[in-house]
């Protein structure tokens, strides 16, 4: 069959669910089948704000899936087997790609941004960002190598360790991810801030017993009630300024901040909030997408080890599972809030949850 059916945004707001060509790997490519795929938080403004780099395109980067055609120059052996894929599309020939540091490529291509993604029955990814799933994983977890790698990477920056304390503003997907990884690792005190009661008491059904919704209470203060002198690491993840400021304050004396929210608007300090950083002398850290290289701790190998030993819980983060048909809907409902959701998930050949 050449045609395939796809989420296709043709403007900003314009999203339809319609039949476009399958396309065809080119050199270096392969054809992935697609299994399931998340919204990221990131897809709402592309969707409905600001778009993405041309239209028309088809967005979404969290995915996994089945190779089914390899193109020019590669491996067959791919073909039939289960594979997570890199979204980030580095160039390989800047200072930066030279090294590694792939999410700092300077020229770098993007699934489901700069070029077709996955909200489709298929899609032509490099070989190179294939990674192959681990025995005893299903492709639904799979899916969320992504934002559990990204997660993982934001705490390795910060280099925590076994015992103290964690504070994260944030209690969505990113932030309950960040949660299960501080805990795994042997952090004693894993304390979840977020405006959102619901999402609170989501976060208390994984376990989680220190939570707080900052209307409720004074956050510094609930901290240092919990930890004595302050988190030894606090991490914003909700890109609100607010919380931005309460990081500060709520950070011990030499402690770490690593912001890593997509900010909402302009992120501002108050007097007090920078006397804190200088004061209590911070190591404050930006953090941005993940590592995925065969030379280094890749945070993609971690993850997908990790949901694979359920070391993480990826498949417990998932409310919704939808088909292509219906993920238009599904989008507005995450902008307008209609319901309360963790992570939505668009599932190949699914009914809706």
């Amino acid at each position: 069959m050449d045609t395939m059916t796809a989420c296709v945004l043709h403007a900003v707001g314009d999203l339809r669910c319609e039949t476009v060509s399958r396309p065809v790997p080119g050199a270096g490519e392969v054809l992935v089948r697609v299994g399931v795929c998340g919204v990221c938080g990131s897809d709402l403004p592309r969707v409905f704000e600001h778009g993405t780099r041309t239209f028309p395109l088809i967005p979404g980067h969290e995915f996994s899936g089945t190779v089914e055609v390899t193109g020019p120059g590669t491996d067959e052996q791919w073909i039939d087997r289960s594979v997570a894929v890199f979204p980030l599309i580095p160039c390989r020939q800047c200072a930066c790609c030279e090294i590694g540091a792939y999410a700092q490529c300077i020229d770098y291509d993007y699934l489901g941004s700069r070029r077709d993604g996955a909200f489709a029955e298929y899609v032509c990814v490099p070989e190179w960002n294939l990674i192959a799933i681990p025995e005893g994983l299903s492709i639904e977890e799979a899916a969320m190598a992504e934002p559990a790698a990204v997660a993982a990477h934001a705490l390795r920056r910060a280099g925590v360790e076994p015992g103290g304390s964690v504070l994260i503003f944030g209690a969505g997907p990113i932030g309950l991810f960040l949660a299960q990884w501080a805990r795994a690792w042997g952090v004693s005190t894993v304390m979840l801030v977020d405006i959102d009661p619901a999402k609170l008491r989501f976060a208390k059904g994984l376990g989680f017993t220190h939570l707080l919704d900052p209307s409720a209470g004074d956050v510094p203060e609930w901290v240092r009630k919990k930890t004595r002198h302050g988190a030894d690491l606090v991490i914003e993840g909700s890109g609100s300024t607010a919380a931005y400021e309460l990081a500060m304050l709520a950070a011990r004396p030499f402690g770490s901040v690593v912001l890593m929210g997509n900010p909402l608007g302009p992120m501002t300090l108050s007097q007090d909030g920078y006397w804190a950083l200088l004061r209590k002398e911070l190591r404050v850290l930006g953090t941005w997408n993940s590592t995925c290289t065969a030379l280094s701790v890749s945070d993609w190998r971690l993850a997908l080890e990790a949901m694979a030993s359920q070391t993480i819980n990826a498949a417990g983060l998932i409310t919704h599972r939808t088909s292509l048909s219906r993920l238009h809907e599904r989008l507005v409902m995450m902008r307008d809030k209609t319901e309360f959701f963790n992570k939505v998930m668009f599932v190949a050949d699914s009914g809706d949850e």
